[in-house]
């Protein structure tokens, strides 16, 4: 017996209601930072270099201006996540023409919070899903949980077949902001990080009708001795996050090798690929994987604008790329990828009908 592909039918996003204005954030990191002259004169020029002009936030631009801790870090974090994935989830559910009480699988992915019951028990009301409905909450995996998250929806999707998978994700990243913090890791996050939902659905079945894509293969590398390039630190006040300087590098000289044996091993060639859906995790970082692909600069266009209008939302941003993808009319065989803390690469291949 064949195995059901796993197919997608529908993609959706949501972002919250503050929009921030580069300029404004540039402003605002100026005066927090006033005491640090010198330091911001240096890191100002890092604000018009981000390939950032906006991005979405769950709290007004003067919640910055302010020291907060882990209560209402946390609270805010649980309120907006709930509010952003329902209605991210909603939209999927309406796009695709079901009953959300046929779900029978959800994967909830978030690293910029923690919340205990885990957000998808406290989707079950507001999303109308049943009360048997089986739950896998995913932490920890960062900016690469749009790509290995969608993976791992796929695997449920295909260990039951004929059943319907919402994968959810969401990222509060402006929340980990902590004010007091001088690290240029801390005011880098100000220059690129945003926040946002999306949701997708999945389901593993011969009869693929109505489906946007198909799931063709996933998986995932992670490089040995890499964690201190990407992470969180846990501070007495909230989350602080780590960057490394080396991930461009890492990017232009290990990553084309690494995908290249991925699709190998699924008698595949970078020449079967019609286009690239990426995180992008910054400027540089785009420009690091146009060089190891051999694209022109400015080529992952799809990838540019998602981070020009809503920056970096951690997992949540591939997937918004992926949406732009669909929402261009893009036919064929592309391959997503997000990178993200271990330090690890997500990777799947779809092929958009």
């Amino acid at each position: 017996m064949t195995v059901a592909p796993v197919a997608v039918y529908a993609v959706a996003t949501a972002y919250p209601r503050y929009c921030l204005r580069q300029e404004d954030v540039l402003a605002k990191a100026t005066e927090v930072f006033g005491h640090r002259a010198e330091l911001m004169q240096r890191m100002a020029k890092s604000y018009g270099n981000a390939g950032v002009k906006q991005r979405n936030s769950c709290v007004p631009l003067e919640w910055y201006a302010q020291p907060h801790g882990w209560p209402e870090r946390m609270e805010l974090f649980e309120r907006n996540a709930v509010q952003l994935l329902t209605e991210a989830g909603a939209d999927a559910i309406a796009k695709a023409g079901i009953d959300a009480k046929d779900i029978a699988v959800t994967v909830t992915v978030s690293s910029t919070g923690i919340v205990t019951p885990s957000l998808d028990s406290l989707l079950q009301g507001p999303l109308g899903l049943a009360p048997t409905v089986q739950r896998l909450p995913v932490f920890g995996l960062g900016c690469a949980g749009g790509v290995i998250g969608l993976s791992r929806a796929a695997a449920m999707a295909r260990a039951l077949p004929g059943r319907w998978v919402l994968f959810m994700c969401t990222e509060l990243c402006g929340l980990t902001f902590r004010h007091g913090d001088d690290s240029k890791s801390n005011i880098i996050g100000t220059t690129i990080f945003g926040d946002g939902a999306a949701a997708v659905l999945l389901r593993a079945d011969h009869t693929t009708a109505g489906a946007i894509a198909t799931i063709a293969a996933w998986g995932e590398h992670t490089w040995p001795d890499t964690r201190d390039i990407m992470g969180w630190r846990i501070e007495d006040n909230g989350l602080g996050v780590v960057f490394s300087r080396s991930i461009p590098i890492l990017v232009r000289e290990r990553m084309r090798q690494v995908t290249d044996d991925f699709l190998a091993t699924q008698g595949m060639t970078h020449a079967d690929i019609t286009g690239l859906i990426v995180h992008p995790g910054g400027e540089k970082v785009l420009e690091a994987m146009e060089a190891c692909y051999g694209l022109p600069e400015g080529g992952l266009t799809d990838a540019r604008e998602v981070l020009a209008a809503h920056g970096n939302m951690s997992a949540v941003t591939v997937l918004a790329v992926l949406e732009r993808t669909f929402a261009r009319g893009a036919k064929g065989r592309h391959l997503m990828t997000a990178l993200g803390p271990g330090f690890s690469v997500g990777m799947c291949v779809l092929d958009l009908i």
